[in-house]
C-alpha cells in the first residue's frame, strides 16, 4: 500500500513538473522581450520602408549612429558596413552602404535581421530603404553594395546620444530553394 502511494505521488510530481516546463516554454518569448526592454538590448526596427514626411531637422542636436554586422552560424559571406559610424542631426536622411561577398562556388540566399540599441530608441529609427526588407541572392563569387537609408526621428528622447544599428546575416539558401535544390546544395 505504501509503495503505491509513493508511486502515485512521484507520478503526480513528475506530471506537475512537465506541465510547469511546458508553461515556462511558452513564457520564454515574453520573458525575453521584458529582459531586452529592461537591459536596453535587441531593439526591433520596422520591417517595411518608412514614408518620409519631410520632418524638420533638429540642428541643435547631434546623434552618433554606429554600425555593426555579424554572420549567423554557418554563413560564410563577408559582410559589413563601409563605415563604422556617422554623426547626424535628428530628422535628416542619411545612408550607409554595406558590402556583401559570396566566396563560395554556388548561388546563396541571405536575409539580414536588424536590431537597434538602446531598445527605447528603436521606435525612433526609421529605415526608408534597406536590404533587410528582402532576401539577398548572390551568385558564386559575387560582391554587392547594399544601402540602408534612414532617418532618426527628432522626437528621440533627449538622453539618447548614441544609437547602434546592427545586422545579423543568415543563410536561408536551403529554406528558399525547396527540398530538391537543398539536397544538391548540401552535397
Amino acid at each position: 500500500m505504501r509503495e503505491g502511494m509513493s508511486t502515485k505521488r512521484l507520478v503526480s510530481r513528475l506530471l506537475l513538473l512537465v506541465v510547469g516546463m511546458f508553461g515556462f516554454g511558452f513564457l520564454l518569448v515574453p520573458i525575453y522581450d521584458v529582459m531586452c526592454d529592461a537591459f536596453g538590448i535587441n531593439g526591433k526596427t520596422n520591417k517595411t520602408a518608412y514614408e518620409d514626411s519631410g520632418q524638420t531637422v533638429d540642428e541643435a542636436r547631434s546623434i552618433r549612429v554606429q554600425f555593426l554586422s555579424t554572420n549567423a552560424q554557418g554563413m560564410v559571406w563577408s559582410f559589413g558596413p563601409q563605415g563604422s559610424e556617422i554623426m547626424l542631426h535628428p530628422g535628416e536622411t542619411r545612408e550607409m552602404l554595406f558590402t556583401a561577398h559570396n566566396p563560395t562556388n554556388k548561388e546563396m540566399v541571405a536575409q539580414a535581421v536588424p536590431s537597434v540599441s538602446p531598445s527605447k530608441a528603436a521606435a525612433y529609427f526609421h529605415k526608408t530603404e534597406c536590404f533587410c526588407f528582402t532576401q539577398q541572392t548572390l551568385q558564386a563569387g559575387e560582391t554587392v553594395e547594399m544601402p540602408v537609408r534612414f532617418i532618426v526621428d527628432p522626437e528621440l528622447p533627449q538622453d539618447v546620444h548614441r544609437l547602434t544599428l546592427s545586422y545579423t546575416l543568415f543563410d536561408i539558401t536551403e529554406r528558399m530553394a525547396g527540398p530538391d535544390v537543398a539536397a544538391v546544395h548540401s552535397n
